[in-house]
């Protein structure tokens, strides 16, 4: 199970991230890539701490869709947590900037701290998940543009 603190992984999404552009066409959804960034960088800041302004009740119970989300294959589409929704267009070169700086921050906190974020769907979440959960939801989103 890939983790965004393992450096392989940690190099690999920062340089796809870097090769993203402006321009870069999805192949699902409909965030257009600024939008995506946001949306991953708000996801980040979630894991750092930022509590999410909306708790609606999750679909399943926390260790169910914790098992879904990180042992199966994400459909394209997936429901997304309204605090995540990208409704507005957002600066593709502030949102990257933002991104690499999450990223680095992200992996700079040691993956046994006890001071991780709250998950709004997930509940309380180690280190661990976190980065489990980072590296596979920033995968997910690069390969929706082909980064």
């Amino acid at each position: 199970m890939p983790l965004l603190h393992d450096p392989a992984v940690h190099t690999s999404i920062r340089a796809r991230l870097e090769r993203l552009t402006p321009n870069a066409t999805r192949q699902w959804g409909k965030m257009s890539v600024d939008q995506m960034l946001w949306h991953c960088n708000e996801v980040l800041e979630n894991s750092l701490g930022k509590p999410p302004s909306v708790s609606p009740r999750p679909p399943l119970p926390h260790p169910i869709l914790k098992f879904f989300l990180f042992n199966l294959p994400w459909p394209h589409g997936a429901p997304t947590h309204p605090d995540f929704v990208a409704g507005e267009r957002h600066s593709f070169d502030d949102e990257r900037r933002r991104a690499l700086a999450l990223v680095d921050r992200f992996t700079s906190r040691p993956i046994g701290a006890t001071e991780w974020g709250v998950s709004g769907a997930l509940g309380k979440m180690t280190g661990r998940e976190w980065s489990r959960l980072q590296a596979k939801h920033l995968d997910h989103h690069l390969r929706q543009f082909n980064a």
